[in-house]
């Protein structure tokens, strides 16, 4: 195991230590964040836009001041790797499986979303088996997460006849299609970063058998 958490660390690009602490204030803030998913749906289902706006904000600001407080008091750990990205997928799968049913969005986009993360859970399930259970975040990955974030609830707001509606539509699009192709983007750089770990541990074993 800590011949994999070097291979992660390589990756990163820094050489700071990551806790194994499991109680922190910044992983408090991702468990809440994630135990909010559910109603955020709830929300959206029921056509109550403004509350799940509110919510999808207050998910936001705590999902900048949990990696704020990480950073800046040294609480960065392994369980908070894991439960950011997986706190910013589930609002993002919820959001879009929402607006889907209540045909604001496309099947299509639900569909290149679920097959990038089809794509990356196989990366993950194969990096998994040597020992290493996450990739470091990379900028594109959260820029991306940051637009669809941006445009769910712009396009919820885009729902009427007002004159904000009419302007929110295209804002709204803007920020979904930039978001898709970063998206697949940020995909293809974490695949690039999964192989060359892969084919890191199988040089490793390659060597080890030769000697």
């Amino acid at each position: 195991m800590s011949e994999a958490r070097e291979r992660v660390r390589s990756v990163d690009g820094g050489g700071g230590e990551v806790s194994h602490r499991i109680v922190t204030i910044p992983n408090l803030l991702s468990f809440l964040r994630i135990l909010g998913v559910p109603l955020f749906l709830m929300l959206i289902l029921r056509e109550q836009d403004g509350w799940a706006i509110t919510l999808l904000a207050v998910s936001g600001f705590t999902d900048y001041l949990d990696g704020k407080i990480a950073r800046t008091f040294n609480l960065e750990s392994r369980l908070g790797q894991l439960l950011d990205p997986v706190a910013d997928r589930l609002y993002i799968v919820s959001t879009v499986l929402g607006l889907a049913w209540r045909d604001i969005i496309p099947w299509w986009l639900v569909i290149a979303l679920a097959a990038r993360e089809l794509v990356m859970a196989g990366f993950l399930l194969a990096l998994k088996r040597i020992g290493i259970v996450g990739l470091p975040v990379h900028f594109l990955g959260k820029a991306a997460t940051f637009n669809l974030l941006y445009a769910f609830p712009v396009l919820l707001l885009a729902q009427g006849d007002s004159t904000a509606a009419r302007w929110a539509l295209p804002i709204g699009w803007a920020f979904a299609w930039w978001g898709i192709v970063l998206y697949w983007i940020a995909a293809v750089l974490y695949a690039g970063q999964a192989v060359g770990l892969l084919r890191q541990d199988r040089r490793h074993h390659r060597g080890r058998a030769l000697a």
